[in-house]
């Protein structure tokens, strides 16, 4: 039990959980996020939640604490994503002479995105012969030790929608192999359903994006941190179809999560509780951390590997962490920051 009289300064490390959304390459905010929390001296973490993107993050994350404590977690998610955006050197997805100029990141005018934004629409991932190789694959095969992820101290919660089902599975990290993380990152217009163990699975973000179930369930911490990189609140009304295909993907993407977040909000507010698992749902703590920036960001920068951009969500990731430890350091292991009574006051 925390003293909650003391800062978290006297009070010394703290455990929490981490939810990670996904997002593709938006996905290095994340890592900004992570790199600064294993940095500073007053956070552990017990357990992750992941999804996608996320799922990778998490899974960096756990091998590199795995094999080299923090310090090598901070230096295997930077390898990671330098990996990443040297695979994407000669990627097709490059930004255009305009973008480039204008000084944007997305790729909305790249004729290679606009090509297999419209093919998706009419073309499957197993018409003409198409491959299902992920470059990711080469990249996770060669950096994971799968098995010292499986007997580290992290606890890893990744999420697929098993598409048979329709359903979200976690897969332990006992279970995690390279296809359990494309599974959770397969975008079904974009690759072949990854199977593992004779059921087909596509991006987890379609069942819990991510799922916050099994850090209530299994873990210990009370507090969630939610690095949240898919915004719940936009502006304006979408009136292209990009803008609007975007939205809906949006708005898919959170709609589980926002189940969540709502039950909790819902539990909290019962007098009474009970015992079991509503007891422990009402005793969680959320709080989240997320930025402006990905409201201006297109949704085709999210294909955007270029290490430049990638390196700009990074550090704006460490600023969130900063700013988030300004505010609200005293708050972990006490109070939630998270006000849930937004997430039900539309029910």
């Amino acid at each position: 039990m925390n003293d909650t009289s003391k800062t978290t300064a006297e009070r010394g490390p703290l455990m929490i959980d981490l939810a990670l959304q996904g997002g593709g390459s938006h996905g290095a905010f994340t890592w900004g996020v992570l790199d600064r929390m294993l940095e500073v001296g007053w956070i552990d973490i017990e357990g992750i939640s992941g999804t996608s993107a996320g799922a990778m993050n998490a899974a960096v994350l756990a091998h590199g604490i795995a094999t080299g404590g923090k310090e090598g977690a901070r230096a295997a998610l930077r390898d990671f994503w330098r990996r990443v955006s040297r695979a994407a050197t000669f990627s097709p997805f490059q930004r255009s002479p305009m973008d480039r100029l204008l000084g944007r990141w997305t790729l909305d005018y790249s004729p290679a995105y606009v090509t297999a934004d419209l093919m998706a629409r009419i073309v499957s991932p197993y018409a003409l012969g198409m491959t299902d190789h992920n470059p990711l694959k080469t990249i996770l095969d060669d950096m994971l030790d799968f098995e010292a992820i499986a007997d580290g101290p992290v606890k890893l919660f990744i999420t697929a929608t098993n598409v048979r089902t329709g359903r979200g599975h976690v897969f332990r990290k006992h279970e995690i192999t390279a296809d359990v993380l494309l599974a959770s990152a397969c975008l079904p217009t974009l690759y072949r359903a990854v199977e593992i163990c004779g059921e087909a699975y596509w991006d987890g973000g379609f069942a819990g994006n991510p799922t916050i179930t099994p850090l209530v369930n299994e873990c210990e911490a009370r507090d969630v941190v939610l690095v949240q990189i898919n915004p719940v609140d936009r502006p304006g009304l979408p009136t292209d179809a990009r803008d609007i295909q975007s939205r809906i993907n949006e708005v898919s993407f959170n709609a589980t999560l926002l189940k969540e977040l709502r039950m909790m909000a819902i539990l909290r507010n019962v007098v009474d509780a009970g015992s079991g698992e509503g007891k422990l749902w009402s005793e969680m703590r959320m709080h989240r951390i997320s930025t402006d920036l990905m409201v201006e960001l297109g949704a085709s920068s999210k294909l955007n590997a270029e290490w430049a951009f990638l390196d700009m969500l990074f550090e704006e990731g460490r600023r969130a962490v900063t700013a988030f430890g300004e505010k609200h350091r005293d708050d972990i292991g006490v109070n939630s920051t998270l006000d849930l009574e937004d997430y039900i006051a539309e029910c």
